[in-house]
């Protein structure tokens, strides 16, 4: 059962455990410095099968490697950010190969990405408050298209950002700015988000796809 799973792990531990990362004050505010090899404060989480996440050198660049196969597994980092002041989320990344098929990525039975991010804010205690944006890597869905998750249609929103139109083995940069992601998503002025997550997952579609994240983190500008 998949059903809101990666939003139910960020409640588990922005509840239940104590400290949230914080940098210090500048214009940039790292999440995942992947190219200094730091992944010590992102966790994994399975869900079904195992995500194989690991350091690769991809250009001369360490980045972050993901290798699913009929799999559903993320990795998270939790971080209190105030997105009025660093409202940009900036990142890279690539695919080796799309997921192969014609399958619906608007129903359960497609819902798996060659690339996907998450920007989570809690609901605390009200879990179904969680609000979740989902960056995805689409196959089938149209670049810039966006649609409730199937399995979590009040709590997270999709947005394909690269779809089957993009090249594979080739570097695309992303900037989104979250705030307003989340006024025009959710009609919801939020303040702070608590979580990001990156994952690769084919577990419904059961196929296997490879893809890498570069640097990812939040700007003023």
């Amino acid at each position: 059962m998949k059903q809101l799973k990666p939003i139910i792990f960020v409640l588990g531990i922005l509840i239940f455990s104590g400290i949230f990362t914080h940098a210090e004050q500048s214009d940039i505010l790292w999440v995942g410095n992947f190219s200094q090899q730091k992944l010590s404060e992102w966790l994994p989480k399975k869900f079904v099968g195992q995500t194989a996440y690991s350091k690769a050198m991809v250009d001369g660049d360490m980045v972050l490697k993901a290798v699913s196969q009929n799999s559903s597994s993320g990795l998270i980092k939790k971080i209190r950010v105030d997105i009025k002041k660093y409202p940009f989320l900036i990142w890279r990344w690539r695919i080796g190969n799309r997921l192969s098929g014609a399958f619906d990525e608007k129903l359960k039975s497609g819902d798996d990405y060659a690339a996907r991010i998450y920007v989570v804010v809690s609901g605390g205690l009200a879990f179904w408050n969680t609000k979740a944006l989902n960056y995805v890597w689409a196959k089938n869905s149209p670049k810039w298209s966006t649609w409730p998750n199937a399995f979590a249609k009040d709590n997270a929103i999709m947005t394909a950002l690269r779809s089957s139109e993009a090249p594979i083995s080739v570097w695309h940069w992303e900037k989104r700015n979250i705030h307003e992601d989340f006024k025009n998503l959710f009609g919801k002025d939020i303040r702070f988000i608590d979580a990001v997550m990156l994952m690769s997952d084919t577990d419904n579609t059961k196929k296997k796809v490879t893809a890498y994240y570069g640097d990812i983190y939040f700007s003023t500008r």
